[in-house]
């Protein structure tokens, strides 16, 4: 097996996985690596388009606040680059509402958290090309082997040297075989892989247990489809969030992205999994909780296919226990924990994840003993309070040992609903919902004694019959 190796003395780490997660990964260690090698096993494609290693990239993508505060504090700019390449900016609940089994959230003017829609493959473009200028202008050279495949990790149980890599069938020169495995060294690997990370595996061939794996399925898919208004009824003033509720286990969304055009998920849990043909897709929004969306229809022109998706499991492996990683090895994205994709979290969480490590770096005297561990703990700090969102969404909605949870988290689910549902006429309790869950604030601020008064002593109160046409000022609304 041929050995890759640097410069005698040279900081190499290794990025496992190139796409948004691994890319803002190797951003965050500009400045405190020589070289960063990107493995990723597709070749990037001409322009802005869709990628077959990107499974769920069809479908409706937003970054959340959190996340984007997170991108802009590792890559500036970024932001304004992602409005100059069309993406939309919806501010909930003033111009993204939801219909919730009490009724329509009311449109409280409320600017705090501007969340981005726009499809994937420009999220992936310009993140690309932003992390390409930010290496260019670091001390850091930035390396990646497209078409190549990790297969396994070098060392012991006690530190991780490096990633063993290979290219893939047909990624050689002119598209023949490439050279055999190699060794690329490391004096640390960051495994951003996604759903598909093997590192349980690669810390069996290591002699170390797999970290503890916690899943929570709801069984829940869905199907996107993209559409071009064709006149103004087929684009109201505000995206459309229509989620199922108990009782009403089906639900869709309808957003805005770049080029006038928009993106319709349709979702259902098992038992209600939205068809993937044409009529039938068309069909199923006429059976969700409101039919507002299905009214739309007739007002937009279909400009791609129906694409479904069913991956949709949390899955979190926890690497912040205790002895769960070796030295000289991190996890950060999908690889470290999944989200049930319905709930928009993951870009962010990617984001937040790259933050997590750069500040790791920069408190800990850079690439110090223990910085695994530390780095390893800072991810799981920031990836809680959208663990915990997730599951207490769909764990009623689980089946076997997914569906069983503690007397304190059947409480807790019960009233964050209950919150959730106060705040579609109380805009101080939604402000705090929307802090949480655009991961701005922990979980902690749904729990402060003003807010717990509000949702506990305040009787439920229906919301709007349709979807509101104006904003209602804060001042009027409190």
């Amino acid at each position: 097996m041929e050995e890759t190796t640097g410069t005698a003395g040279e900081r190499h780490a290794v990025v496992i996985g190139g796409g948004l997660a691994g890319m803002l990964a190797a951003t965050a260690l500009f400045g405190y690596v020589d070289t960063v090698t990107v493995v990723e096993r597709d070749r990037y494609p001409a322009g802005n388009v869709f990628r077959k290693g990107v499974p769920q990239a069809r479908h409706l993508h937003v970054f959340l606040s959190g996340g984007l505060r997170a991108l802009e504090e590792l890559l500036p700019g970024t932001g304004q680059a992602f409005t100059d390449a069309g993406a939309r900016t919806l501010y909930p609940p003033s111009d993204l509402v939801t219909r919730t089994s009490v009724g329509w959230q009311h449109r409280f003017e409320e600017r705090r958290h501007g969340c981005l829609s726009v499809t994937r493959p420009v999220i992936d473009g310009v993140v690309r090309a932003r992390v390409l200028r930010a290496a260019a202008a670091s001390a850091t050279r930035l390396e990646v082997l497209e078409a190549t495949e990790a297969v396994g990790l070098t060392g012991d149980a006690g530190r991780v040297t490096g990633v063993r890599v290979r290219v893939r069938p047909g990624g050689g020169p002119s598209g023949g075989a490439g050279p055999a495995e190699r060794t690329v060294p490391a004096v640390l690997v960051v495994d951003a892989s996604g759903r598909s990370s093997k590192a349980p595996q690669w810390f069996a061939e290591l002699g170390r247990p797999a970290p503890r794996q916690e899943t929570v399925d709801a069984g829940l898919a869905y199907a996107t489809r993209m559409f071009r208004p064709t006149g103004p009824a087929g684009a109201p003033d505000m995206g459309i969030n229509i989620p199922g509720w108990p009782g009403s286990p089906r639900g869709a969304v309808y957003v805005p992205v770049e080029n006038g055009t928009w993106l319709l998920t349709a979702a259902g849990v098992r038992g209600h999994h939205p068809p993937t043909d044409d009529q039938g897709f068309a069909d199923f929004t006429a059976t969700i909780g409101d039919p507002y969306i299905h009214g739309l229809l007739p007002h937009t022109e279909p400009v791609s296919p129906v694409y479904g998706f069913r991956d949709t499991a949390n899955r979190r492996r926890h690497y912040e226990r205790p002895g769960a990683v070796p030295e000289g090895f991190a996890v950060v994205g999908d690889a470290n924990c999944t989200f049930n994709p319905v709930y928009g979290q993951g870009m962010s969480i990617a984001a937040l994840d790259a933050l997590a490590l750069r500040r790791t770096l920069q408190s800990g005297g850079g690439l110090s003993p223990g910085l695994a561990r530390r780095a390893q703990r800072a991810v799981a700090r920031a990836t809680e309070p959208a663990w915990m969102i997730a599951i207490g969404a769909d764990r009623p909605y689980a089946s076997g040992a997914d569906a069983r949870s503690s007397l304190g988290e059947r409480l807790m689910s019960w009233y964050v609903q209950r919150l959730i549902l106060r705040s579609v006429v109380d805009p101080a309790l939604g402000a705090a919902f929307r802090d949480v869950s655009c991961l701005t604030a922990p979980p902690s601020r749904l729990m402060a004694p003003r807010t717990v008064l509000r949702t506990v002593l305040l009787p439920l109160r229906p919301g709007a019959g349709a979807p509101p046409t104006s904003v209602v000022p804060l001042q009027r609304a409190a």
